[in-house]
């Protein structure tokens, strides 16, 4: 622009029109001499005619150090005096005394015979030479305001590059939405010429799906809308294929408005339309990857996570998806090196068709392209079939878990780089996933077979019971629980009942749960009572706990549980029962009735130190006894009340059922949930009564002389139950045992024997000393009773009862009596 800034010109027409600035004419005789001065321009310098006709036009040209660039620069006003067509930019002087910058050409003028010379081009103007008598013309001088004229050739510039250069297509539709007229880059979209396109219309020329979530009519109608209401449609988007390429799916973002000419009439509307096919695709790749984030792996089993893969892909990003994996991450086993013939069909987007092998194994062979993938840990494509067919490794921590194919049919595009990419990070999230399962699947079977192999195998058969129990694992993605339940053995023909649920799942509640069932079976055996055995196995707990923290502190590493246990005695027909925050047993008396036990409060193990209390319940031969954790009245979602009384209805239906298929029966009626959220523990006993033929008791007083005779009636006892063959060994241990109580005890000795699966001599005292075998010196007199006891006897021990103690000593039957 020489140096000028570039500004609109002053002056434009009213209607905002694209013409050139005015021309000023000047005519030049051959010596330079105006003879002509049009009217433009004396509006351009202000001189009149009469003021320049006769001078040289050289004049009115200002001459400056800038006409010179070097010895032989010509100057302006000798640049114009050149022979032939001469153009350039010169400051000429107005008459109001500042510069005008103009860009002027001079053409020479060609002599007509008998005529005046012609330029050759039609005249725009008519040059006045105000004084006849001067010389003939010999060249038009032709002159216009440098800035207007630089707008003028800018805007048509801007013109020509629309309708020719601009990426962006504009057309124009008249009445009926049809063609009046396109760009260039229009046309090489539709194809063809604008010739054979004219007329048509919009729906004929582009055919495709409105993407937009405005609502727009029939194009015809709309097109018609803008043409009388004169409002825009803007930002419309639009998928489809141009005709010009017809493989590739495009989409364009178009905006409408209307053209008026210069009445302001309306005679058509523009169409200007932008390919946002690679930002919208973008954005579609972005919202596929959040998708798959949202919906991928959200249960931790890896045939599911798969189908979720294909789901998420197909049709984003595929028409068609398979995932196979390897065996052994199906199985939950560490990734080994996959080969391509080890290999399981997991998911397939196609599966109602005839073609699915979900479930079947599938190879490929060596060279393959699937082969190829994983064994590069790469995607690849079938070039046999065109890059329609994908091959992605799924891959964790470089080991590949297995493959999948992203097919698209034989009309949509081929993958592209940008589709590579989104299946790669689609197969990588995945792969996290199914890995996260496996990992999970192994810890949960881990924590199962822990579980299961510290749970009883079987349930022993016992006088005094009959027991059935059911162990339901929850379905939950948080692996095994803490359910345990035991049937323990003890002194006098009893048993001990226990149920209890560690809070939490996984390995870490499976190997709690088997240290307190250990626990509880150990102490259990040391004959405490229920309410005692509870107040050791808190402090245990606690103690644990902190052992786990690490520093003698607790909280983060209490592992609180809640148990119940229960002792029964099947020569008295009574139980005691205590509680550690759980829920109490339910009793189904002979005659029907259906109660929960009432237990004094106890705080959950680990988590509380305050005094656990013991009750005592008679129970009538032939009662039911049900233990059970929270998961069974929990499972069907109408709360713990619910469920309660749901149980409460199954016993009472079911109450003469075997304790075994009571148990299948309260656990079809309140586990029926598809879910299964915690585990389910159900412990069903029958009690039985040893009878009056099965227990002898005698009260002796505290009188040395009484020994003799509580060894006699006890030899007579076995004689009416055929266990003569056990009379020695009995008359030592009864002399023994009621001789010690007799020596350090006061008050009544109670003396009982039981004829059980073996046979049992107890002897009751006020005292609470624990009496210990030992080896007595070779000098001693005494001492060596009960080492004799323990040495004839199978087991022998002592258990503690508020009112003293029982010594008791247990002898296995003859074969012919058992």
């Amino acid at each position: 622009m020489d140096g000028l800034p570039f500004t609109p010109p002053i002056e434009t027409d009213e209607g905002g029109h694209l013409g050139p600035p005015p021309a000023a004419f000047a005519l030049l005789a051959a010596d330079g001499v105006l003879v002509g001065w049009s009217r433009e321009a004396e509006d351009l310098l202000g001189y009149p005619a009469s003021q320049v006709l006769g001078r040289q036009a050289a004049d009115l040209i200002v001459t400056s150090p800038a006409d010179s660039h070097g010895p032989k620069a010509p100057r302006a006003d000798q640049r114009l005096r050149l022979g032939g067509t001469r153009s350039a930019v010169v400051d000429v002087r107005h008459r109001r005394g500042d510069t005008v910058r103009v860009a002027v050409t001079l053409h020479p003028l060609t002599p007509v015979p008998g005529g005046t010379p012609s330029t050759g081009t039609p005249s725009t103007g008519t040059p006045s030479t105000g004084a006849p008598s001067m010389g003939a013309p010999s060249a038009v001088l032709m002159a216009a305001e440098l800035e207007g004229l630089r707008w003028w050739e800018t805007r048509q510039a801007m013109l020509q590059g629309l309708v020719t250069q601009s990426p962006v297509t504009l057309t124009i539709y008249g009445p009926g939405a049809r063609l009046l007229w396109a760009n260039a880059s229009s046309i090489r979209e539709l194809g063809g010429d604008l010739t054979s396109l004219l007329g048509r219309s919009m729906t004929e020329l582009f055919p495709g799906d409105v993407l937009t979530t405005q609502h727009l009519a029939p194009p015809e109608d709309f097109v018609q809308q803008i043409l009388e209401t004169g409002e825009p449609v803007i930002d419309v988007h639009f998928r489809g294929r141009a005709p010009a390429d017809p493989r590739r799916e495009r989409v364009w973002s178009s905006s409408y408005f209307r053209l008026v000419d210069g009445r302001g009439e309306p005679v058509g509307v523009c169409e200007q339309s932008i390919d946002v096919t690679d930002h919208y695709r973008a954005q579609q790749r972005l919202a596929l990857l959040a998708e798959a984030g949202a919906r991928i792996g959200s249960t931790l089993d890896p045939s599911r996570t798969a189908a979720e893969l294909a789901e998420v892909a197909v049709p984003h990003c595929a028409d068609a998806v398979l995932v196979d994996l390897a065996a052994e991450v199906l199985e939950g086993e560490e990734p080994k090196p996959v080969t391509a013939w080890d290999l399981v069909r997991v998911a397939d987007s196609d599966s109602a068709g005839e073609s699915s092998r979900v479930g079947e194994r599938v190879g490929y062979a060596d060279g393959s392209p699937q082969a190829e993938s994983l064994a590069s840990g790469r995607p690849t494509t079938d070039a046999a079939v065109a890059p329609t067919r994908l091959y992605v490794p799924l891959i964790v921590r470089e080991t590949p878990l297995g493959l999948v194919t992203f097919a698209r049919g034989d009309h949509s595009e081929p993958f592209d780089d940008g589709d590579r990419a989104v299946a790669d990070e689609l197969a990588s999230r995945t792969a996290v996933c199914i890995d996260n399962a496996r990992r999970y699947r192994r810890e949960r079977t881990a924590a199962f077979m822990l579980q299961r192999s510290l749970l009883p195998r079987s349930l022993p058969e016992l006088s005094a019971v009959e027991a059935a129990s059911r162990y339901l694992p929850a379905d939950s993605h948080l692996g095994a629980g803490g359910d345990w339940f035991d049937v323990i053995p003890l002194s006098g023909a009893r048993v001990g009942l226990v149920v209890g649920d560690v809070v939490g799942h996984g390995l870490e509640a499976a190997a709690a749960m088997g240290r307190l069932r250990a626990m509880v079976r150990t102490l259990a055996e040391l004959d405490l009572a229920p309410d005692e055995l509870l107040a050791r196995l808190n402090d245990q707990v606690g103690k644990d706990a902190s052992d786990q923290n690490g520093d003698g502190s607790e909280g983060s590493g209490t592992i609180g549980a809640t148990c119940v246990y229960g002792i029964y005695d099947p020569a008295s027909r009574t139980s005691t029962w205590a509680g550690a925050g759980h829920l109490a047993p339910a009793v189904v008396q002979p005659h029907g009735l259906v109660d929960f036990l009432r237990l004094p409060p106890g705080s959950p193990l680990g988590v509380g130190r305050l005094p656990y209390e013991s009750a005592e319940v008679e129970l009538a031969e032939g009662s039911l006894v049900v233990l059970f954790t929270d998961g069974l009245v929990e499972a069907d979602g109408q709360g713990v009340d619910g469920g309660l009384d749901r149980l409460a209805a199954v016993l009472g239906e079911q109450r003469e059922s075997s304790p075994d298929r009571l148990c299948a029966r309260i656990v079809a009626e309140l586990s029926s949930a598809q879910v299964q959220d915690d585990d389910v523990t159900l412990l069903v006993v029958r009690t039985r009564a040893l009878g009056a033929r099965q227990v002898a008791a005698w009260d002796l007083l505290p009188d040395p002389a009484l020994v003799a005779r509580a060894r006699s009636m006890a030899t007579e006892q076995l004689t009416r139950w055929g266990l003569d063959e056990l009379a020695f060994t009995t008359e030592l241990v009864v002399s023994e045992l009621v001789t010690n109580a007799i020596r350090y005890a006061s008050g009544p000795i109670g003396l009982r024997l039981i004829r059980d699966r073996s046979l049992i001599c107890e002897v009751s005292d006020s005292q609470h000393t624990s009496p210990h075998a030992r080896h007595a010196g070779s000098d001693e007199e005494g001492g060596r009773g009960l080492f004799m006891v323990a040495q004839l006897t199978e087991h022998w021990g002592t258990r503690y009862m508020p009112t003293g103690k029982t010594i008791w000593a247990e002898q296995a039957l003859p074969a012919a009596a058992g």
